[in-house]
C-alpha cells in the first residue's frame, strides 16, 4: 500500500486528509492534539455540568450559551495559537511537488506554517454561522488576507445566496482546506453543537464544501492520517469531503476499529493500515525516498 500511495501522490491523485492525531507528531509544544485534550483546556476555563465535560461539542456550546461566543473563540485561540513549529511530516507533505489539496480536518496551523515553501497557494477555512451568517467559507492568501466572496442572489427570490467563490481561488496550485475553521488567520471555529448543526444540515447537498474542494476532488484518492471515525460528526465529514472523488483510499487506523469505523471503512471503500501514525510516517517517507520520481526531494 506504501507504493501505491507513493504511486498516486507522484501523479498528483492523492490528497492528504489529516485529523488531529498528526499533532503528537510536532513533540509536547504542539496544541492540544485530540478532542479529550482540547475539551479539558474549555472546561478549565469556564465551569460545566459534569455530564458533559467531556464532550467537546456540547460543552463547547454550554460555554456559548451561557458566557457568550467570544469567550469561546478565546478560549481556542488561547489553545491553538502557540509557538509549535510543523513536524518533519507535515514539512515533507507541503515539499511534495504535485499537492492540488490538502485537508486539515483540526484548528491548527502547523500546514499553513509547512507551506510556506510554496507559491500560488491558499486557505479556504469552514466558518460559524453564529459569526459570519451566510458565509460557509472564508478564504485566505498565504499572507493573511482575506479574499471576499463573489455575492449572489436566489434565482427569483431576491434572497441571498451563499458566496461563489473568488476566481482566484480557483486557480491556486495547492489549496489547504480546514473544514473546521482554524486559528489562523481568521480565527474560524466550527466546534459548539449549534456550529455542527448548521453545517451538517447543509452538508448533503454540499453548499458548505468550496468549489475548488469539489473540483480537485474528482478521480482522487484520499489518505486519512491521525483520523478516526468512531463518532458521526467525523464520518459525516469525511463522507462528504470526499464525495465523488475516486474508489481507493487509504486510512491509518491503529488498534482495533469499532463496528461503525469498520462499516465506515467498508462503505467508502477505504483500505485499513493498521499501523501507528510514527512508524506510517516513517515508512512512507523511507518509502519516498527510495523512489526515482521522489527522491530529489524526499
Amino acid at each position: 500500500m506504501i507504493d501505491d500511495i507513493l504511486a498516486a501522490m507522484d501523479r498528483g491523485e492523492l490528497i492528504p486528509y489529516l485529523g488531529p492525531d498528526v499533532l503528537a507528531l510536532a513533540g509536547a509544544s504542539a496544541p492540544p492534539s485530540s478532542p479529550e485534550a482540547l475539551v479539558a483546556q474549555l472546561t478549565a476555563a469556564a465551569t460545566v455540568p459534569h455530564k458533559i465535560r467531556n464532550n467537546l461539542t456540547a460543552a463547547a456550546q454550554f460555554i456559548e450559551n451561557f458566557k457568550h461566543r467570544k469567550t469561546i473563540v478565546a478560549v481556542m485561540t488561547k489553545a491553538f495559537a502557540v509557538d509549535a513549529e510543523p513536524s518533519d511530516f507535515h514539512k515533507w507533505l507541503a515539499a511534495r511537488p504535485k499537492l492540488p489539496l490538502l485537508v486539515n480536518a483540526w484548528y491548527d496551523d502547523l500546514l499553513q506554517k509547512a507551506l510556506k515553501v510554496r507559491d500560488n497557494w491558499g486557505i479556504a477555512q469552514g466558518a460559524s454561522q453564529s459569526e459570519h451568517f451566510g458565509e460557509w467559507v472564508q478564504y485566505y492568501r498565504p499572507d493573511g488576507s482575506n479574499i471576499p466572496g463573489v455575492e449572489r442572489i436566489q434565482d427569483g427570490s431576491g434572497a441571498k445566496a451563499p458566496a461563489d467563490a473568488p476566481e482566484e481561488t480557483l486557480k491556486w496550485s495547492t489549496l489547504l482546506y480546514q473544514p473546521l475553521g482554524g486559528v489562523s488567520p481568521g480565527g474560524n471555529f466550527i466546534v459548539s453543537d449549534s456550529d455542527y448543526v448548521e453545517v451538517l444540515t447543509e452538508i448533503d447537498i454540499q453548499t458548505p464544501i468550496p468549489e475548488a474542494v469539489q473540483s480537485i476532488r474528482r478521480g482522487k484518492s484520499f489518505l486519512f492520517v491521525g483520523c478516526r471515525f468512531a463518532n458521526q460528526l467525523e464520518r459525516s465529514f469525511a463522507r462528504q469531503i470526499m464525495k465523488r472523488s475516486s474508489d481507493r483510499h487509504w486510512a491509518v487506523l491503529p488498534g482495533t476499529p469499532t463496528k461503525n469505523e469498520e462499516r465506515f471503512l467498508a462503505e467508502q471503500n477505504i483500505a485499513r493500515i493498521d499501523m501507528s501514525v510514527e512508524d506510517f510516517v516513517a515508512k512512507l517517507t523511507a518509502g519516498a525516498a527510495g523512489s526515482p520520481e521522489l527522491a530529489s526531494i524526499a
